[in-house]
């Protein structure tokens, strides 16, 4: 019986690697979002930055928060089995949960999913004891006061964020404007240098190194006691230093950032390891609690000793310090939840990861509803000269989605507020709190204009719904685990350690495969950060022909799977074309809002002619989108219903016009790709005789239906079917034109 025990300890380990990365992964946008949005250094250098901190703030952890042991159940209360079972639906939920946040690009909280999955395992576990035991309460082996504050906690800390990011960033605009970099700054830089500077460091003193293990409780309290005369002496020191670094031609703004990335990296690690490696190491220790003083009793020995204090070995440190350096350097997942949290907060208009929301618009809508009011009690002389201030005409270094001033304001902004909800007692999340600080900034700089507001509060009511969603499916995730784990015991446990291991190489596999296929929109990021109006013509031409024959591949392939899913009787190729033609619809609105931009960055005189053809592509692809979705719902719901088949005469009489037309989008298509103009005329004389003959085939079929004695549903469908391929024809040759004018030079 000890060695399944021993197997289930080393398993919790395994996964607690996984976890590792899969939480580094999620937590790396708290401290790289900054540096990277800003391209203050090459990305090598921001990742060595954040590595440093990430190791020296793990190596210097001494061990866990008492929550993974006692703060969430009183140990005391369960068996030795009972207590791995919890453990094991912990970890196996945590793991699933985290990876799947990962892969949808989504940040989230580690703390939350931990206490809420120790919530949702001892739940489980505690329900089922109450019912197979007389005398046992409940909610007497739980403890839901810590449940309960982190709830608070996701409210107060998205608020307090949002709204000094936005306070701060803005004042901070003011007094710099967006061109910092001239004359002016001179007398600024020593100022600002030495307070930004000194939150940072009062920041690692206080939430990095209050857990280090060579720092006796006496240093600790000194500093804390003395904490106003460091600050002092911090603000002097690094104030001249900030000085002398400018007069040295040095960015302080940039050493600025790294230092804050290096600041909060340091503090995750340092205080985060237990929502990683805690549940683990409280299963080790019991398990050697167990083989010591158990007895090979595990439903009979209590777990009183989980209720002292806990230590770690340093080497299990070091060795968890390393593995999410390695996770840090390697994860592809971790630069995708960057990419969301940057994506939101840039500077401008670009490519928007996210849709339109009935909750964004209302919001956008009341917003500018209250500015406008608002701003009738600022006396204008200063809304004038604000206005000055946020004229934004410089230029970002390549690939920048804003500028350092905003970098420093974020990192320096939330160490402040983790600094003083540490110092507070407030259980503030690390990602909340740096992810609305963010946002708030970007609201503050101006970055969510008219174009994109609705865009980015979409986002960001999607991110905070993630955290939300988060404590409520760690604890049915784990709750659920729990049960399974009571009712079916080792067999159970088994096959749920399985099942995760088969998951997790799921996920990864479908992550990788995404990847690869998910190029990104390379053209339209090339013309977004182009200044010259003759390179972004050419790339502009090639954006619009490269989209309008990726669009004519899409329509050659569900035309294909309607007619064949019809045809055939096929009702999973009907409902993948269904699910196709529903994703196709929100891409051509994406493709058409990057199209706009994009012809911004021409001269205005060669726009106004652009535009004409761009808006006669963009009716053409949704003039085909919408006749394949008319074709698709009659076709479906006649093949879902069971009604019959289309004539084998009908049949031989279709498939000829259906490979006529899939010959004619795939000719399109590679056309448009290749911009050979010579050949459109050619083209589109084929695509009118062909619309004639799909005519002449429509008309007899009317007359076959007012005269013969057919099946009338199917020949209804199947009426739908030629008028609209007759229009799909239509729409192509309207696109050859379109495409044809638009690549004139």
């Amino acid at each position: 019986m000890d060695s399944i025990y021993l197997g289930f300890t080393a398993f919790l380990f395994v996964l607690a690697i996984f976890d590792l990365i899969s939480g580094v992964s999620n937590d790396a946008v708290n401290f790289l979002n900054s540096a990277i949005g800003a391209r203050v250094a090459t990305f090598r250098t921001i990742i060595i930055v954040a590595a440093a901190g990430v190791f020296l703030g793990a190596s210097m952890s001494n061990g866990m928060m008492e929550v993974a042991r006692h703060g969430v159940f009183h140990p005391s209360m369960f068996s030795f089995r009972e207590v791995m079972f919890i453990f094991l639906a912990v970890m196996i939920s945590d793991v699933i949960l985290l990876d799947v946040f990962n892969t949808l690009g989504l940040p989230t909280s580690t703390t939350v999913s931990m206490v809420f999955e120790l919530l949702g395992g001892t739940f489980a576990m505690a329900l089922v004891k109450s019912f197979s035991e007389q005398g046992v309460n409940m909610m007497e082996m739980m403890n839901t006061g810590k449940a309960l504050s982190m709830i608070i906690a996701i409210f107060v800390s998205v608020a307090i964020a949002f709204f000094f990011g936005t306070v701060v960033q803005y004042i901070a605009r003011l007094v710099f404007s967006f061109s910092y970099k001239g004359p002016g700054l001179k007398w600024k830089i020593g100022i600002f240098g030495g307070l930004a500077a000194t939150a940072l460091i009062w920041f690692m003193l206080i939430k990095g190194l209050k857990n280090v293990a060579f720092i006796s409780p006496e240093t600790l309290g000194w500093i804390q006691s003395h904490g106003w005369l460091i600050c002092l002496c911090c603000v002097i020191v690094t104030g001249i230093l900030s000085h002398i670094l400018y007069l040295l031609k040095v960015n302080v703004f940039k050493v600025l950032v790294l230092l804050g990335t290096f600041a909060l990296a340091m503090a995750f690690a340092g205080n985060d390891l237990v929502n990683f490696i805690g549940v683990p190491l409280a299963g080790l220790d019991a398990f050697r609690d167990f083989t010591a003083n158990g007895g090979g009793d595990a439903s009979g020995y209590m777990m009183s000793s989980l209720d002292g204090p806990a230590s770690t070995s340093p080497l299990i440190l070091i060795a968890a310090g390393a593995i999410m350096v390695i996770s840090l350097a390697t994860s592809k997942k971790a630069f995708n939840v960057v990419n969301t949290s940057v994506g939101l907060s840039k500077q401008g208009d670009g490519d928007e990861m996210f849709g339109s929301s009935r909750a964004a618009r209302v919001l956008v809508r009341a917003s500018i509803n209250a500015g406008t009011v608002i701003s009738g009690f600022i006396p204008e002389r200063f809304r004038n000269w604000a206005d000055t201030r946020f004229k934004n005409n410089e230029v970002l270094p390549e690939g920048a989605a804003f500028d350092e001033i905003r970098a420093t304001v974020n990192l320096v902004l939330a160490s402040l507020l983790i600094a003083l909800g540490t110092s507070l007692k407030l259980p503030l999340s690390t990602t909340y709190v740096t992810f609305m600080v963010a946002m708030g900034s970007s609201l503050a700089d101006r970055a969510w204009g008219r174009d994109s507001a609705v865009f980015r509060i979409t986002g960001v009511i999607s991110v905070i719904g993630g955290w939300l969603i988060t404590a409520g499916a760690a604890f049915i995730l784990s709750f659920l685990t729990g049960l399974l784990m009571c009712a079916g015991g080792m067999v159970a446990a088994g096959l749920l350690i399985a099942l995760a291991i088969f998951l997790l190489i799921r996920s990864h596999i479908a992550f990788t495969r995404k990847k690869a296929e998910d190029k990104g929109d390379v053209l339209f990021e090339k013309i977004m950060s182009s200044e010259d109006k003759n390179e972004c013509l050419s790339l502009l031409c090639s954006h619009f022909n490269k989209n309008a024959a990726s669009f004519l591949e899409f329509a050659n392939e569900t035309y294909l799977n309607i007619t064949d899913g019809f045809v055939c009787e096929n009702l999973g190729l009907l409902r993948k074309a269904t699910s196709g033609l529903r994703k196709e619809r929100m891409e051509l609105k994406q493709v058409r809002r990057k199209d706009m931009l994009c012809i911004r960055k021409i001269d205005p005189g060669i726009a106004i002619e652009k535009n004409t053809w761009v808006h006669l592509g963009s009716n053409s692809c949704e003039d085909i989108l919408y006749c394949l979705r008319r074709m698709c719902d009659p076709c479906e719901e006649h093949v879902d219903n069971n009604f019959a088949p289309l004539p084998e005469e009908r049949v031989k009489e279709f498939l000829p016009m259906r490979d006529t037309l899939l010959y004619l989008l795939r000719r399109a298509a590679d056309i448009i790709a290749t911009e050979d103009l010579r050949d459109i005329e050619k083209l589109r004389e084929q695509c009118r005789e062909f619309k004639e003959s799909v005519s002449e085939l429509r008309s007899r079929q009317v007359d076959r239906m007012q005269s013969e004695q057919e099946n009338i549903t199917v020949s209804y469908v199947y009426l739908t079917m030629l008028q609209e391929t007759q229009e799909i024809s239509s729409g192509i040759r309207h696109l050859l034109r379109a495409a044809g004018h638009f690549s004139e030079k």
